[in-house]
């Protein structure tokens, strides 16, 4: 599974998450990606995009 949304470019994001008594610890967030079918230039394809993406319209799915 690909890591990055197809429409707006959206990926994984790295940070550190502290403790209680302030140790630093690498920590991912990812992002919510859903495998959906929608019109592209190509016609409809099946691509990955975040829920975002979906929610604010963005997307146009095909049926």
């Amino acid at each position: 599974m690909p890591k990055t949304c197809d429409i707006c470019g959206k990926g994984p994001m790295i940070g550190l998450s502290r403790s209680h008594s302030n140790r630093a610890s690498q920590k991912k967030w990812k992002p919510n990606l859903q495998h959906v079918k929608a019109k592209t230039a190509k016609g409809p394809r099946m691509i990955w995009a975040c829920s975002r993406c979906l929610r604010s319209g963005r997307v146009v799915k095909a049926l």
